[in-house]
């Protein structure tokens, strides 16, 4: 009897080990899953509602109601200009619509820099900043660096020309005459999105109107060529200028330098049918 009682001591101490192993592990597996509930949830970043494009517009084209979609966007990196009410996209209704002028892709967010306002025209007025004028530069294969420039592309601008040098006479000179501007339109679209290379005719760049007297003066006394600046270059162009002698390392002829000549006085007698000149202190 002591037997039967003492083994089932035995077995009823075992189970019940078992069931507090069970309940531990228990334990341990719902605090391991809301230690990952916690952290999912701390990795969740908010979002809001924008509208978006539902397929590819591109320059010129009227944004309708059927064009439109609402998209979720994580807020923290919301860009700046992003329509997140239809009566912020369309204040005055659908009788006033906005224009694109730069192309856009499907589950884009529209923003401000790519669309007119509203009733606007799509002109290339729309992308001119406050200020700015539009110079067009005629060009061709190597002057516009072989049809590699877009819309929204910096460039800098070189005048090639005869002037006038201080030793006298006149010389072949390229100098850069304007640094990073930027192209708003080539030949007749300013549409940005364009893929490959096309030889244009006409670059319209984004100057003042200072810049405009100076590329006027420059374009009808010489010849204007492009040099593309890199995406995000910022560097400050020094003033670059070269002439035929610098390019070939010749040195230049120095002028040769002027002799003074000292004065002289002289008293000229005449002694019949000879002349006698005397040296005399100059007054």
């Amino acid at each position: 009897m002591r037997a039967v009682f003492g083994l089932v001591l035995i077995v009823g101490m075992g189970l019940a080990g078992f069931a507090i192993y069970m309940v531990q592990g228990y334990f341990e597996q719902q605090n391991a899953a809301l230690a990952q509930q916690r952290a999912a949830a701390a990795a969740v970043v908010p979002t809001v509602d924008v509208y978006a494009v539902n397929r590819i517009m591109k320059h010129g084209e009227a944004i309708t109601a059927a064009d439109i979609v609402v998209i979720k966007y994580t807020e923290p990196f919301l860009p700046e200009g992003v329509f997140r009410t239809e009566e912020e996209l369309f204040p005055d209704g659908m009788d006033e619509l906005r224009v694109v002028t730069r192309q856009m892709e499907p589950n884009e967010p529209i923003l401000a820099i790519k669309v007119t306002e509203p009733g606007e025209v799509g002109g290339i007025t729309a992308l001119l900043a406050r200020g700015m004028r539009a110079f067009t530069i005629e060009v061709d294969v190597q002057s516009g660096v072989s049809g590699f420039l877009n819309p929204g592309d910096y460039v800098d601008i070189y005048w090639t020309g005869r002037a006038n040098d201080p030793n006298g006479g006149n010389r072949e000179v390229t100098k850069l005459i304007q640094a990073r501007i930027e192209i708003i339109a080539i030949d007749q679209t300013s549409e940005s999105g364009r893929t490959g290379a096309t030889i244009a005719r006409t670059v319209t760049v984004q100057v003042t109107p200072d810049q405009v007297a100076a590329l006027a003066q420059a374009q009808a006394t010489g010849n204007l060529s492009l040099s593309l600046v890199g995406r995000g270059d910022d560097t400050i162009t020094a003033s670059i200028e070269i002439d035929q002698a610098q390019l070939l390392g010749i040195q230049r002829a120095e002028p040769a330098p002027e002799v003074e000549i000292e004065e002289a006085c002289y008293i000229r007698t005449r002694r019949g049918a000879e002349v006698i000149d005397t040296p005399t202190p100059c007054e």
